[in-house]
């Protein structure tokens, strides 16, 4: 008997043999897969930490998925995407990987979702110093016989400013200002010039977009991190010299927002944004802002297609179906 026979007499195939139990999963995979992804770009080689979780459904009359595969479906991936690309495009890799998941794995759907940690430099808003901010690119795929859908998204921190507290802190000062001897003239003049105090918060902002199989846009996700950055009452710089710290809270309290109201400028971002983009295309916009007063956070969320968006902000009526992302991508079923 030779060696290969021996193996093979040894080791059968046990995630091909039929389950005691013969019916579907709707789901089969690894998570925490770390990977550090090496980018050469404009001469500097730049580093990614990403981390996946890759899927795929099962049939009855199978025992199991062939877990190794999903490791080696990874790494020919980054081989074959990465190092050929000259910026990192996270939903582009997850398509890969999805598609080659579902190849390997004789799958009728395989799913892959990514989020890699981004490096990107920008100035601070006076001073000009240059700041590295790190952010969070999203990448997700959904494969199957009728093609590829894709998700690609951004996630960042921002600061905002509670428009009731300054509201309420407003009223304090103009009753004071009275008691003072100001007219109401003068009262005006002087909160015009004066931003007025309120409670700030950290903001964490998560945008999404979806294509379907037949969508070939490209979505830039730079393009997405100024939506959620601009969504917000004010960026924020890692580095700030005075000027600029004098600034970022000045520009955050001259425009002061709830937590629903940058959901909705980042709805309004990507409505603005993608005007050809295709109304079944999905989009998810998410805010957490972790309070300063309160020991709890706050949370504002919207999904749906952009169709489902586009006639509500057309029409002004609330929409009767919100679809969220796990409906839209089984749609692709």
């Amino acid at each position: 008997m030779s060696e290969a026979q021996a193996i093979s007499v040894a080791s059968p195939d046990v995630q091909s043999q039929r389950p005691a139990v013969q019916v579907s999963l709707s789901s089969v995979g690894v998570t925490g897969v770390e990977k550090v992804i090496r980018i050469r770009q404009n001469g500097t080689e730049l580093l990614f930490y990403a981390e996946l979780e890759c899927f795929v459904d099962l049939g009855p009359e199978q025992k199991g998925a062939h877990m190794s595969r999903f490791e080696e479906v990874v790494n020919d991936a980054i081989g074959e995407v990465i190092l050929g690309e000259a910026t990192f495009k996270a939903e582009t890799l997850a398509q890969h990987v999805a598609e080659l998941v579902r190849e390997r794995q004789g799958a009728r759907r395989a799913e892959v979702t990514i989020a890699a940690r981004y490096p990107e430099y920008k100035p601070a808003p006076v001073s000009g110093i240059q700041t590295q901010e790190i952010f969070t690119l999203l990448g997700s795929a959904v494969a199957s016989a009728r093609g590829t859908r894709r998700v690609i998204g951004v996630q960042a921190q921002g600061m905002t400013a509670c428009p009731c507290a300054q509201g309420l802190v407003e009223a304090g000062a103009r009753e004071r200002l009275v008691e003072e001897g100001f007219s109401d003239e003068e009262i005006e003049r002087i909160v015009e010039a004066v931003p007025v105090a309120t409670h700030n918060q950290r903001g964490l902002g998560t945008l999404r977009i979806g294509c379907t199989e037949a969508c070939d846009d490209e979505i830039d996700a730079l393009d997405l991190l100024a939506i959620v950055e601009g969504s917000m009452s004010s960026e924020i710089y890692e580095l700030m010299k005075r000027s600029d710290e004098a600034a970022v809270v000045e520009k955050a309290h001259r425009r002061p927002r709830f937590v629903e109201d940058c959901v909705r400028e980042m709805i309004g971002g990507v409505v603005a944004r993608y005007p050809d983009l295709a109304d079944v295309a999905f989009v998810s916009a998410r805010q957490e802002n972790l309070e300063t007063i309160h020991q709890h956070n706050v949370v504002a969320e919207r999904y749906g297609t952009l169709g489902e968006v586009r006639r509500e902000l057309t029409s002004g009526e609330r929409a009767t179906r919100h679809t969220t992302l796990r409906g839209w991508l089984d749609e692709s079923i």
